[in-house]
């Protein structure tokens, strides 16, 4: 046994591996496989038979593909993206009642602002641009 996991290492050595983002399709691709193993007594299009596994299976793929992948920079910016996007929506819901977040016209980063009535000026600390918000 000691063998074949220091193959396994050594073959794994350089690629990028699984993280949050891949677990995630794995679940998605469970759950979807799980979805078409019912549909498929109750639908009777013949569409359906051929596009729905050619899905789950590219789904599979870029899962493999991802794993397997030498570009770990790529691929860690990858799932820091997905990460982010789940970050920034539970702030968003914890802060929902003392502050607002809003995008910088000119470089698109997301500020958190307290919740004030009225018009206010709010220089972006990234690009440094001055630009109103209403609150």
């Amino acid at each position: 046994m000691g063998k074949l996991k220091n193959k396994m290492y050594r073959f794994m050595y350089g690629r990028y591996g699984y993280d949050t983002l891949g677990k995630v399709l794995l679940w998605t691709y469970a759950a979807l496989l799980l979805v078409y193993m019912v549909l498929q007594f109750i639908i009777e299009e013949p569409l359906f038979y051929v596009l729905y596994p050619i899905a789950i299976f590219a789904l599979v793929c870029y899962t493999f593909y991802r794993a397997m992948s030498r570009n770990i920079a790529k691929r860690r910016a990858e799932n820091e993206k997905f990460c982010g996007f789940f970050k920034l929506r539970r702030n968003k819901f914890r802060d929902r009642k003392t502050h607002v977040y809003r995008k910088c016209p000119d470089c698109r980063a997301v500020l958190r602002l307290p919740k004030s009535k009225g018009k206010h000026t709010v220089v972006c600390p990234r690009c440094k641009k001055r630009f109103e918000v209403k609150g």
